[in-house]
């Protein structure tokens, strides 16, 4: 496939290869993009705002509409992409091309909700004569970074909101995952985007997201990603917004109370989705004494019943992580826990680019696993004795994305969701729970701002204040 750049699709003699994660199989190859192909793009994005800011409403509403029923009509096509270029199951791919759908629709709904307010000049003396309001106008040049485990949907949730607000798009899509991004910028192509608006680059990120990251003209980095990745655009990134989800290490609370069975459906989904490589995928589990040993039975044996193979066979539970040197990365921080005195529950095991789902407890503090993001399929259980004590060791982290929380306690409830330093909180429900309206971020190291339309929105804005001296 070729990259966007202004109204082209641009090919190049160097080429990154594209291969399925699964059997190494080569998928497709996409341009080696470079600093002056990106400095090209973000000259034509600068070309393109003019169009995008005077855009009527109704026509960035047409336009992404259109968009949506491209991707209505070529679904499978979307989904099989996803699949053979990264970890999800096909079944998984499904439901994220379907999620991304949803995402540019309430895109197009919100682009008709983007309002001022009048304002009570009045309200200080001297000012009885004053009236006004004020207005959102969109920023400029959106630089869009995103990340392999989602390559459909959170580029839908960087290019929607972008569009809808009138603002003009350089996308960096994950190297190892590029081909997503680029069939949906192909849609929004066919549904009548003026050239422009968006720009596509593929590339390295050392090599084309840096020189995104640092150039002035950029006036937002919208990024998805690792926090060693966030903290080395912060340094090119100079006097621009920000937003940016880095990860987290997700806690869950068991207590005594909960509804066992459904707590362990709920965490082994949220533990095991996409092989685990998921920003709010359950990490931790936090069970209470009482009903501990009957979680771990139940949670074990229903780990054990995953299908673990290649992402297109429908009866695949759970696929390959995205690339051999990651498996390998998650099998040394296992090893690295078991050796330090952790105990295997099941899994542990490594074939090639496949981790089978893997359960542990007694994990020692110190080790990467209890401290980290493990972003692999891997389970840490700990045994606490009430809920103080599960909230005090779900905090003890450097992340605070979402956490889940089991109990028929209401009182419980809402201590958890006072006391978790989290920008979430499920109740009766694992931290991988999201909708794609709600707002969507965390705390500490987890990143900075909201994603979800509404609230990106507000982020690729900037109120403009009007006074009329009578």
């Amino acid at each position: 496939m070729k990259m966007l750049i202004g109204e082209k699709w641009i090919d190049k003699k160097e080429k990154i290869e594209v291969r399925n994660p699964f059997n190494g199989d080569l998928v497709d190859t996409v341009p080696n993009g470079t600093k002056d192909d990106m400095k090209k793009a973000i000259d034509c994005a600068v070309k393109g705002f003019k169009i995008s800011k005077n855009m009527p409403v109704h026509e960035r509403i047409t336009i992404l509409m259109k968009t949506i029923d491209v991707m209505n009509d070529n679904e499978e096509d979307f989904a099989y992409t996803i699949s053979t270029e990264g970890s999800k199951t096909i079944h998984e791919a499904r439901k994220e091309v379907t999620r991304a759908i949803n995402t540019l629709t309430i895109s197009a709904e919100e682009a008709r909700r983007i309002m001022g307010e009048t304002l009570p000049f009045d309200s200080v003396p001297g000012s009885e004569n004053r009236v006004g309001y004020y207005y959102r106008f969109p920023i400029g040049v959106i630089g869009a970074i995103t990340p392999f485990n989602d390559p459909l949907n959170l580029v839908a949730h960087k290019l929607g909101p972008a569009i809808a607000a009138g603002n003009t798009v350089v996308l960096k899509p994950a190297t190892m995952t590029p081909l997503s991004a680029l069939k949906l910028g192909e849609a929004f192509i066919k549904a009548g985007l003026p050239k422009n608006i968006l720009n596509i680059v593929t590339g390295h990120g050392g090599e084309v997201g840096t020189t995104l990251a640092g150039d002035d003209r950029v006036r937002m980095i919208s990024f998805t990603g690792g926090v060693e990745a966030g903290m080395e655009i912060l340094k090119h990134a100079g006097l621009k917004k920000i937003g940016m989800e880095l990860g987290s290490s997700s806690p869950v609370i068991i207590l005594d109370d909960a509804d066992v069975n459904k707590a362990v459906a709920s965490c082994v989904s949220g533990g095991f989705w996409a092989a685990g490589q998921n920003c709010i995928g359950v990490q931790r589990i936090f069970v209470h004494t009482k009903i501990y040993n009957d979680f771990v039975k139940k949670f074990v044996s229903h780990t054990k019943k995953l299908k673990v193979g290649p992402q297109l066979d429908k009866k695949t539970d759970m696929g390959p992580m995205i690339s051999e040197q990651e498996a390998k990365r998650v099998e040394t921080w296992v090893d690295e826990a078991l050796q330090k005195g952790a105990h295997l529950l099941t899994g542990g095991k490594r074939e090639g680019s496949i981790y089978y789902p893997t359960v542990l407890e007694n994990i020692p503090p110190g080790v990467r696993l209890h401290d980290d993001e493990i972003f692999g399929p891997v389970v840490c259980l700990y045994k606490v004795t009430d809920l103080g004590d599960a909230i005090k060791r779900a905090n003890n982290i450097r992340y605070g994305l979402h956490a889940g929380i089991f109990t028929q306690n209401i009182g419980h409830a809402f201590r958890a969701i006072r006391e978790l330093d989290v920008g979430g909180v499920m109740v009766n429900d694992s931290s991988d729970y999201r909708i794609d309206l709600m707002p969507f971020g965390g705390v500490k190291q987890s990143g900075l701002g909201r994603e979800g339309i509404k609230y990106a929105l507000l982020e690729m804005t900037e109120p403009k204040v009007i006074c009329f001296n009578l």
